[in-house]
C-alpha cells in the first residue's frame, strides 16, 4: 500500500433492512429477509415479483426516489462532520429514471420536469446538501459502481491533494431495472437464494450507503480501507467469465493493494447474487485464490441486489462485522450447492473479524473488490503517491462531419462540424460482427476506440478503458421503455436492457481489445470526459499499462431535447466524441494531458483559483478552447470574461461548442483537437480567428469547461 492510511470517519445507510447502522446490524444478526412483493409502483398486470424495497421513504413533488435515498444516507454520514467533504464520488445507475418513466408515460413535454433525470444530478444534489465545492463525480459501472467509486476515492486521497471524500452508492427501484432483469430470466420468484442448490436468480432492490473517508485520523474511526482493486472480464456483456478469471484478478489486486496475503482475510462478503452463473463463477474464483477459504456469505438474500448501491451497502456491513465481531449468514440458502465447492455461513456467528474482503461484480464484466479492516490490521503509512502525467500516443475524434481527417480539415478552415453521422457511416470501417447488434452509442465508442488504437500503430492493445458519457445509451433506453409501454409490460426487450447501462459501450470496447484491467465509466453531464480523465489519471498504473480514454454521447430525438438543457434551448441535435490512447511514457507522445482544475463555480474567486492552478514558471499557453453549454450561456460568458481579465496577456480563444455542437462530451473532441494540433506543431489560425500559431516543446493548449463547474484540461507538447 502506498500513500497515507484512509480512515472511515463515518457512514450512513438506508436499505430494505432499515435505516442506520444499528438497525442494519440488528437485522443482519436476526438473519431474516426484507425481500417482499413490489409496492413502489403499480403494474399493469401479473403478480408483483419479490424485491428489496425501502419502506416509508415518503415522496417529494420534485426530487426522484434515488435522490431521496442518497440524501438520507449522506445526512447520516455527515451528521457529526465539522467540515464539508472536498469531493463527492457516487456510484449510480438509475438516476431519476423512475420519475422519467412516469413523465414519458404521461407525455410530459416540459424539459424542466426532467432536470433530475441524469445520473450526475444525484451527486450534484449531495454536493449542495453537504456544502462540497469540489468535484461531484458519478461512476456508472452497473452493479460494481460503488465499489469502483470507493477505489477511486482512496486513489485520490492517497495522492495527497484531498483529505475528505464522501463516497458511496445509490439506486432506486424502477421499471427499467425491474422488467429488465426479469426479461433476462435472472429473477427468482421465490426471492434471492444465494449459493443454494435450487437458486434461480436475484431480487432487484434499492438503497443507499455513504462513507466519509479521510486521511486525517478521526477520534474514533469506524475502520480503514486497506486496499481495493479493479478488473474487467472482457468476456461478455452480461455473463461472467465461467472460470471467474476477472474475479480472481480483482481479488488479487485488492489484496496486493492492501499488502495482505489471502490468509490474512477473516471474512469474505461475496457478491452472491443468487444467479446460477454468477455464483458459480465467483465460487471458482474464491477457491482458486483461497485453498482454505475463511468464513464467507452473501447478504443479498436479506437485502436484495441494490445494483450500484450494493458495494457501498456491503462496505457498511463489513464495518459492522469488524465493530461487532460477527459474520452475517446467507439468508435464503438452505442447501448449499455442492458444485460450488464452498460452504457459506448459513446463520450469523460471533467471532473476531479484523479484515473483510468485499466483492462487487457488474454487467460488462466490471469487477471491484475492497479490503476493509480494523485500524490495527496492518496499516502502513507512506508518502503520497506521485505519478507521471498521462501521455497521448494515439488520438481520434468523430463529429457530424465524419471521423478525424474530415473533422480536422473543416476545423482548420474554421468551419462548423456539428451534426450527426448516420449509424451506417459510423460503422463503415468496423468489422460487421463488431456492430451487428450495436446501436448508436456503442457504435460511436467502438469507432473512436478503434481509430485511436490505429493512430498508435495498432500494436499495443489497451489494458484499461475509461469512458465519459453524459447521457448514456439513449436509443436503447427509449426503445426499452417504448416496447414496455406498447406491449402493456408483457414483452420487454432483453437486448435493449443489456445495452441501456451507461457502461455498456465501454464494456464492448474492452471485449474487442481484451482489456482486463480497470474499466470505468463516468457520467457527469457536461463534465463526463473530465471525470473520465480524472479517473484514468488516478487509477492507471505508473508503468506497463496503456488505456483508452473516451468521451462520447449520442444525440436522440425525442430524449435529448427533454434531458439535455443545452439541446432543449433550441439547438440542433449533434453528437460524437473523442478518444485518446494513453499511458505514462512521454517518449514520442503527441502530448501530455492533465486535469488541472475542477471546482464548483462560486463566482470570481473560483476563476482566481483556476488562473492560479494554470500558472507556473514554464507556462506557455498558446490558446484556450472554451466550452460554454448553451444552457449556461450567461454564466459561461461571465466566467470566460473574468478568466481573460485575470490573465497576464491576451490569449487566442476559441468557443468550440458552436463549431462542434451542443452535446455533453464535446470537450473530448476539443481535447482531441488540441492533442492533434500539438502533435503536428501548429494550431490553425482559423480555429481561433487569427494567424496560425506554431507550437513548440512546452506549448500548452487549455480546454476550459464552464457552467456549474469550472474545469481545465491542460494539453502540453513534450
Amino acid at each position: 500500500m502506498t500513500g497515507p492510511p484512509v480512515y472511515i470517519a463515518a457512514a450512513g445507510i438506508i436499505s430494505p433492512l432499515g435505516r442506520g447502522m444499528p438497525a442494519t446490524a440488528q437485522a443482519l444478526r436476526a438473519n431474516t429477509t426484507a425481500i417482499a412483493p413490489l409496492e413502489a409502483f403499480p403494474l399493469l398486470q401479473g403478480e408483483p415479483l419479490p424485491v428489496g424495497q425501502v419502506r416509508d421513504l415518503g415522496a417529494d413533488p420534485v426530487l426522484p426516489r434515488t435522490h431521496l435515498l442518497a440524501r438520507e444516507a449522506a445526512r447520516m454520514a455527515m451528521r457529526e462532520a465539522k467540515e464539508p467533504p472536498e469531493a463527492i464520488i457516487l456510484g449510480c445507475t438509475t438516476g431519476g429514471i423512475l420519475t422519467t418513466e412516469r413523465l414519458l408515460r404521461d407525455k410530459v413535454a416540459d424539459p424542466q420536469t426532467y432536470r433530475y433525470h441524469g445520473l450526475a444530478s444525484v451527486a450534484e444534489d449531495i454536493a449542495g446538501l453537504t456544502g462540497c465545492r469540489g468535484p461531484a463525480l458519478t461512476i456508472a459501472t452497473a452493479c460494481s459502481s460503488s465499489a469502483v467509486a470507493i477505489t477511486l476515492a482512496i486513489a485520490m486521497l492517497r495522492r495527497g491533494g484531498l483529505k475528505r471524500i464522501l463516497v458511496g452508492g445509490v439506486d432506486s427501484l424502477s421499471r427499467l431495472t425491474y422488467f429488465g432483469f426479469h426479461s433476462l430470466q435472472l429473477v427468482d420468484r421465490q426471492g434471492c437464494r444465494p449459493l443454494d442448490a435450487t437458486r434461480q436468480g436475484m431480487s432487484v432492490a434499492e438503497g443507499a450507503a455513504m462513507l466519509l473517508l479521510t486521511t486525517l485520523r478521526p477520534d474514533r474511526p469506524l475502520g480503514v480501507v486497506l486496499g481495493a482493486g479493479l478488473s474487467c472480464d472482457a468476456y461478455h456483456p452480461t455473463a461472467p467469465h465461467p472460470q471467474g478469471r476477472g474475479a480472481v484478478k480483482v481479488m488479487q489486486a485488492a489484496l496486493a493493494d492492501a499488502g495482505l496475503p489471502a490468509a490474512a482475510i477473516d471474512y469474505i462478503n461475496l457478491h452472491g447474487t443468487g444467479t446460477p452463473d454468477n455464483d458459480l463463477a465467483e465460487a471458482r474464483a474464491v477457491t482458486a485464490l483461497f485453498p482454505q477459504p475463511p468464513p464467507l456469505s452473501s447478504i443479498k438474500g436479506a437485502t436484495g441486489h441494490s445494483l450500484a448501491a450494493a458495494g457501498a451497502i456491503e462496505a457498511v456491513a463489513a464495518i459492522l462485522t469488524l465493530r461487532h465481531g460477527f459474520v452475517p449468514g446467507t439468508v435464503g440458502c438452505r442447501q448449499p450447492d455442492p458444485a460450488l465447492g464452498l460452504m457459506p455461513q448459513l446463520t450469523p456467528i460471533d467471532r473476531p473479524v479484523r479484515t473483510v474482503l468485499s466483492n462487487s461484480f457488474g454487467f460488462g464484466g466490471n469487477n471491484g473488490s475492497v479490503v476493509i479492516g480494523r485500524e490495527d490490521a496492518g496499516v502502513a503509512a507512506a508518502g503520497p503517491t506521485v505519478t507521471a502525467p498521462l501521455a497521448v500516443h494515439g488520438c481520434a475524434c468523430l463529429t457530424g462531419a465524419g471521423p478525424t481527417r474530415e473533422t480536422m480539415a473543416l476545423l482548420a478552415e474554421g468551419r462548423p462540424v456539428a451534426g450527426m453521422m448516420t449509424a451506417e457511416a459510423i460503422a463503415g470501417h468496423l468489422p460487421p460482427r463488431l456492430v451487428r447488434r450495436a446501436k448508436r452509442l456503442t457504435r460511436l465508442a467502438l469507432a473512436l476506440a478503434v481509430a485511436a488504437h490505429a493512430d498508435n500503430g495498432g500494436q499495443d492493445n489497451p489494458a484499461a478503458v475509461f469512458m465519459g458519457t453524459g447521457w448514456g445509451a439513449l436509443t436503447e433506453t427509449c426503445d426499452f421503455l417504448d416496447r414496455l409501454e406498447t406491449s402493456a409490460e408483457q414483452f420487454p426487450s432483453p437486448t435493449d436492457f443489456i445495452s441501456s447501462v451507461h457502461n455498456g459501450a465501454a464494456g464492448q470496447v474492452a471485449i474487442h481489445f481484451g482489456a482486463t484491467a480497470a474499466n470505468v465509466t463516468a457520467s457527469g453531464g457536461d463534465y463526463s470526459f473530465e471525470q473520465a480523465l480524472l479517473a484514468a489519471d488516478s487509477l492507471l498504473e505508473a508503468s506497463g499499462q496503456s488505456a483508452l480514454l473516451l468521451g462520447v454521447d449520442e444525440g436522440h430525438d425525442p430524449l435529448s431535447p427533454l434531458l439535455d438543457p443545452s439541446v432543449a434551448a433550441g439547438n440542433s441535435l449533434a453528437d460524437g466524441g473523442g478518444a485518446l490512447f494513453v499511458n505514462r511514457d512521454p517518449v514520442q507522445a503527441h502530448a501530455l494531458i492533465r486535469l488541472a482544475f475542477y471546482q464548483q463555480d462560486e463566482g470570481d474567486a473560483t476563476v482566481d483559483q483556476l488562473v492560479q492552478a494554470l500558472a507556473g514558471p514554464d507556462h506557455d499557453c498558446a490558446a484556450v478552447l472554451v466550452g460554454i453549454p448553451a444552457a449556461e450561456t450567461a454564466r459561461g460568458r461571465r466566467q470566460l470574461a473574468c478568466f481573460i481579465d485575470r490573465c497576464d496577456r491576451q490569449l487566442p480563444v476559441c468557443e468550440y461548442r458552436p463549431l462542434l455542437g451542443q452535446f455533453a462530451s464535446a470537450s473530448a473532441v476539443a481535447t482531441a483537437l488540441a492533442t492533434i494540433c500539438l502533435g503536428r506543431g501548429i494550431l490553425p489560425g482559423a480555429v481561433v480567428g487569427g494567424s496560425d500559431i506554431p507550437l513548440g516543446p512546452g506549448s500548452r493548449i487549455v480546454v476550459l469547461g464552464t457552467g456549474r463547474f469550472l474545469t481545465a484540461i491542460e494539453c502540453i507538447r513534450p
